[in-house]
């Protein structure tokens, strides 16, 4: 895509959020989510009659103490859009949501809703490397990629193929980050990291120091990932 922020020429500025204390999400991926609580629920409802849109935040450490509540956030934070729904009986909800772009929440804003909305800016991103620079950095990509997952396998075989496609630096480095079992506050600064290729050696320069603790993990890893739950 040309232009990450194509799908969202029409988007107003302001963002249902779902802050979840387990998952951080980016732009080009998808993730299924069982949706149960009420005030979740509610936010699903809404983004269903209306545009689909809804924002992943990842909580601060500490919102244990005020989940039901208003725990802390990161303002660095992924807009996704619900691309396929099921209506459960009971009133809950299996979605898969597709994120489609980076953003920066600005201010809380009150709606009389169970659920949290926000003003926000969308981001995007900068500093994509191009010519012999992109080339070594999609060949370091390749050879860290073989090192974290066993030399045979599904999971292996899809994240070849995505090397070998045309798919940009920046979501590349997006799909991996999401995908690859590492700490979550090391997955929320490759979030908020706005440059491709301050972002991809960053990716790089972790892959390459954890390879031997990381893997056994990363075999048992599904790609694309199962539902996570709020």
């Amino acid at each position: 895509m040309s232009d990450e922020l194509s799908p969202l020429t029409d988007f107003a500025g302001t963002a249902r959020l779902f802050p979840l204390p387990n998952l951080v999400l980016f732009p080009h991926v998808m993730q299924p989510l069982h949706i149960f609580e009420p005030r979740y629920r509610q936010m699903t409802a809404d983004a269903l009659d209306s545009d689909r849109l809804i924002t992943l935040a990842l909580l601060r450490p500490g919102w244990e103490a005020d989940y039901d509540g208003k725990p802390a956030i990161h303002p660095i934070a992924c807009l996704g859009r619900i691309v396929a729904e099921q209506r459960l009986d009971d009133g809950r909800f299996n979605i898969l949501l597709r994120g489609l772009s980076r953003l920066r929440i600005l201010e809380e804003i009150p709606t009389g809703k169970l659920y949290r909305s926000a003003r926000v800016e969308l981001l995007r991103d900068c500093g994509a490397p191009s010519g012999k620079d992109e080339r070594r950095l999609r060949r370091r990509l390749s050879t860290a990629v073989v090192e974290w997952f066993p030399s045979q396998g599904a999971v292996l075989e899809q994240f070849r193929k995505l090397l070998k496609s045309e798919l940009q630096l920046g979501p590349l480095a997006d799909i991996i980050a999401f995908a690859l079992p590492i700490e979550l506050a090391v997955k929320q600064e490759l979030l908020e990291e706005l440059d491709v290729g301050h972002r991809l050696r960053r990716l790089l320069k972790y892959m390459d120091a954890h390879p031997q603790t990381a893997a056994p993990a990363a075999t048992e890893r599904k790609f694309p990932p199962e539902f996570s739950v709020n």
